[in-house]
């Protein structure tokens, strides 16, 4: 489901990748130096299996109501402002009901956050997805499909009945077309529910298996996880890609 990347950007990535780091670095440094301050921010965790549990947890604090909003104050936001090391990025949903910095219940500076109707990808946006595994060592990619999602509706009626949608919303059909196919194959009472689901799967199991991507699951300091939300309990359930 990933697009084919563009034949000169691997060739980017490999030989120059602190040159195309620093070039970005006005809008998304990676600094190792923060500014000091009087504040002792916690490091965040550094591998996936621990990125994904300081998750799950924030989770939990935000389907129970006990959050803690961390790092959201003068002081996170002084030390982030020279440099940032995000322990998770998040590929989500547009839909205004699904934040991830709040249901996880994370702060500033904590995530990189992509976010397209039904988590449909092209090269721009895997290529967002891909930044900070391959820039500052982000060691968790989540793909975070959700309950009632209005994109995977639209896209599932108009595969279903073979009408177009119109404008640009024709390109998020099609991107979600694999899922659609997946979700008539398994059936179920719910196909748009299903198809859901299989979109975050799907798209989770593409990330894992680019050729960016995969040397660094390999190795094990990156895990690309498949994740569903429900938007009337606020849970978090993991799909696929769980680290162990």
């Amino acid at each position: 489901m990933v697009a084919a990347e563009h034949p000169n950007r691997r060739a980017l990535l490999a030989g120059g990748l602190a040159v195309s780091t620093a070039a970005l670095a006005g809008c998304s440094s990676t600094s190792a130096t923060p500014l000091a301050t009087s504040a002792s921010p916690e490091v965040g965790p550094t591998t996936p299996a621990a990125a994904l549990a300081r998750l799950m947890d924030g989770n939990k604090r935000w389907v129970s109501g006990d959050l803690q909003h961390p790092d959201r104050d003068p002081n996170r936001r002084q030390f982030v402002a020279q440099g940032q090391k995000p322990f998770g990025a998040i590929l989500a949903c547009i839909d205004s009901r699904v934040p991830p910095e709040l249901l996880f219940d994370t702060g500033l500076g904590d995530l990189y956050v992509m976010r397209t109707g039904g988590e449909a990808v092209e090269p721009v946006v895997t290529g967002s997805v891909e930044y900070g595994p391959m820039t500052s060592g982000t060691p968790l990619i989540v793909v975070l499909g959700h309950q009632r999602c209005g994109a995977i509706e639209a896209a599932y009626k108009s595969l279903h009945g073979g009408k177009p949608l119109p404008g640009n919303l024709e390109a998020i059909a099609k991107a979600l077309r694999p899922a659609y196919e997946q979700a008539v194959k398994e059936g179920g009472a719910d196909p748009v529910e299903t198809m859901a689901r299989a979109q975050a799967k799907l798209t989770a199991a593409d990330l894992r298996s680019n050729q960016d991507l995969t040397p660094l699951v390999r190795k094990g300091i990156l895990a690309v996880v498949g994740a569903y939300y429900s938007l009337d309990t606020g849970k978090v359930e993991v799909l696929a890609g769980a680290p162990s």
